[in-house]
């Protein structure tokens, strides 16, 4: 079957990332799968670097859920007061770590389903525990993989990170959907900037719709 333009997008997009950046992982600390879920409900709306700044000493005092669900939001929110959304995250982080001890035995649950039964889990962080805590093929959305599938041209004008990730799905490889999400993070993070892109600096300008239009050039895919 002759691969469409878009497809052939998708595997130039693949084979750059695989040969310049075959290691990519999340750039959250964690040690186990409760701590990543920690880390991903505080990085909403704030960054990788304040959230490791923070979790070492809040980790430290509630090494466990058993020890997060005993513990009370003031608490809580004494160790997170340097995070965006302090009690929110707070409240989120009590409830989550209670439906943890109460629900399913003080062990995060592996399925999409039952991981957004907790509070403060959408579906962007089950998606991320099911990529990264998990191994599982899952593509989590958030807005640096949305405006950076976008301004590609791996996806065209979605209306929200769900039509997002279901073009992202229906396109990658399944066996690279989790580190297909931390490539276009890390791009997004550090090359394909939101205000200014650094398109000196990339890879894939031949692949890229943005690029292309602001050039003048045609998209070679």
């Amino acid at each position: 079957m002759r691969k469409t333009a878009l497809q052939k997008k998708y595997d130039a997009f693949v084979a750059y990332f695989q040969e310049h950046m075959p290691l990519a992982k999340s750039e959250l600390q964690y040690r186990n799968p409760y701590e990543l879920l920690v880390a991903v409900i505080l990085s909403a709306q704030c960054t990788d670097k304040r959230v490791n700044m923070t979790t070492p000493a809040l980790f430290e005092r509630f090494p466990t859920p058993e020890h997060m669900a005993a513990a009370t939001t003031e608490e809580l929110l004494e160790c997170i007061k340097s995070i965006s959304y302090p009690n929110s995250k707070a409240a989120h982080l009590l409830g989550m770590a209670q439906a943890l001890v109460r629900d399913f035995g003080g062990v995060v649950p592996q399925t999409l389903e039952e991981l957004q039964r907790l509070p403060g889990v959408g579906r962007k962080t089950a998606n991320v525990m099911m990529a990264v805590a998990f191994g599982k093929p899952a593509m989590p959305v958030d807005t640096h993989v949305f405006r950076v599938s976008n301004r590609i041209g791996l996806t065209k004008n979605s209306k929200n990170v769900l039509d997002t990730e279901k073009t992202l799905v229906s396109h990658f490889p399944e066996a690279v959907l989790a580190d297909a999400h931390h490539w276009l993070i890390l791009h997004g993070r550090y090359v394909c900037q939101a205000r200014k892109p650094l398109c000196e600096r990339c890879g894939i300008c031949g692949i890229c719709d943005d690029y292309q239009k602001r050039m003048g050039k045609k998209c070679n895919n």
